[in-house]
């Protein structure tokens, strides 16, 4: 009896979920990491000396002789008592750690989404040097955060030799992505920006179902429909006059939705790295900051030599480029001659960069103690909080902008959309099948 009593206190099992990330942080898909219970009889221990161990085990078999001589059934009742509360404490202190954390995620993705305009407002005329500079910031961090994880052998050798190739298209696709989105955002109202981004959801089941052949359930495509239609409804429909997009060039949203196709693109690839790592490696998993450091390097060089084409894409001769970088720049800290129309830099695009990854890091410790369904529930949450705030008048956007009834609809279908896109499924129905 008294080894059975070790047995039960000295079990322990972690469970976490963990995001198939470099999906720009929008679609995670859940991974598991378990640590299973230790065995005493195939642990090693390392003992202190011969004297300790002879000392315990004689007073822990005198225990076991006078449980066996006296026994009685309040000694199993006791601990098993005392182990039920323990394990209500736990998820009592569990649920309010989840309820914490995904307060802390839903108010920093709508300052993320509400700095993310406000942050364009003065670098305006260089959207693609923000873009950089964000990348790189990332870069820096993923790759720190990668280099203490190695050293702490949570990441292997192993981990680090997996093929570098893919994520070289990886890097194309994001940067794309990242410059389509910050050229297109500087440009429309705010409001539609949390809307036209969540066509992220429709371009990724269309690429996971033709690229990897995953079978969804009808909630799912029910829900991504009604998101596309959504869409539609919100920045289309109405009189001229009442139109989100009324006076704003057909190609601002179209390069809007084309960087959510990217970065969709990005993720279903992200999450093909995923798969053949396990294959590589083992069945072990492989650590989510090798995919974004590596992502996020290839992206930042990507940035980097897309600049030229970008920028001459906006009129900006290759001559002139790295005028252009030295204007963006002083307009970055608001510093030198050229810094008319600056005004707000650069508390604004700090501020952007800092919630950006502050909301990355929460949402990840949020997908870490729950669910991925959980996860995408409060960041889909965020999406009308954020459009009712860029519609009020805001520092250095006082215009604010008017929401039409048409709009509201179109925005309630979308969320009805997101909401049915994450319904759980019954254990006994497969909502995805690889």
């Amino acid at each position: 009896m008294g080894y059975s009593i070790s047995c039960i206190s000295s079990a322990k099992i972690h469970h976490f979920k963990s995001p198939n990330l470099g999906i720009n942080g929008r679609n995670p898909s859940s991974l598991t990491f378990m640590s299973l219970p230790q065995n005493p009889r195939s642990t090693s221990t390392h003992l202190p000396s011969k004297r300790p161990f002879n000392a315990h085990f004689k007073v822990h078999h005198r225990l076991i002789n006078r449980i066996q001589q006296y026994p009685s059934p309040n000694h199993r009742f006791t601990v098993r008592a005392s182990a039920k509360e323990r394990s209500d404490s736990e998820a009592s202190s569990n649920t309010k750690l989840i309820i914490a954390f995904s307060a802390i995620t839903v108010v920093l993705a709508v300052a993320n989404r509400v700095l993310y305009k406000l942050a364009l407002v003065p670098m305006k005329e260089y959207p693609f040097f923000l873009a950089q500079v964000t990348t790189f910031g990332y870069v820096a961090i993923y790759f720190s955060i990668l280099y203490m994880r190695y050293r702490g052998r949570i990441v292997t050798d192993e981990m680090m030799a997996i093929p570098k190739s893919p994520f070289i298209m990886i890097g194309i696709l994001e940067a794309l992505g990242v410059a389509a989105g910050m050229s297109a955002g500087a440009m429309l109202p705010g409001p539609a920006i949390p809307i036209l981004s969540q066509t992220f959801l429709v371009w990724q089941l269309a690429f996971s179902a033709l690229l990897l052949g995953r079978q969804y359930s009808w909630n799912k495509i029910i829900g991504c429909l009604l998101v596309a239609a959504g869409v539609v409804v919100a920045v289309t429909s109405g009189s001229d006059t009442n139109q989100m997009l009324s006076g704003i060039g057909f190609v601002w949203p179209m390069l809007m939705i084309a960087s959510s196709a990217f970065q969709a693109g990005a993720s279903i690839l992200k999450e093909s790295v995923f798969v053949d790592a396990a294959t590589r490696l083992k069945g072990k998993l492989l650590d989510i900051f090798v995919v974004n450091s590596f992502g996020s390097g290839f992206q930042a060089l990507f940035v980097l030599l897309f600049l030229p084409f970008l920028s001459n894409m906006k009129g900006i001769p290759f001559s002139q480029l790295p005028l252009y970088i030295k204007n963006g720049a002083g307009c970055f800290f608001n510093i030198g001659a050229h810094t008319l129309g600056c005004d707000g830099a650069p508390l604004l695009p700090l501020l952007f960069i800092v919630t950006n990854i502050a909301f990355n890091i929460s949402l990840l410790s949020l997908l870490k103690i729950s669910s991925a369904v959980l996860a995408s529930l409060v960041s889909m949450s965020s999406v009308p909080i954020s459009i009712y705030i860029l519609s009020l008048p805001l520092p250095y956007l006082p215009e604010g902008a008017t929401l039409s009834s048409f709009f509201l609809f179109g925005s309630m279908i979308l969320v009805i959309g997101l909401l049915l896109y994450n319904v759980p499924q019954p254990v006994n129905q497969v909502s995805e099948i690889d």
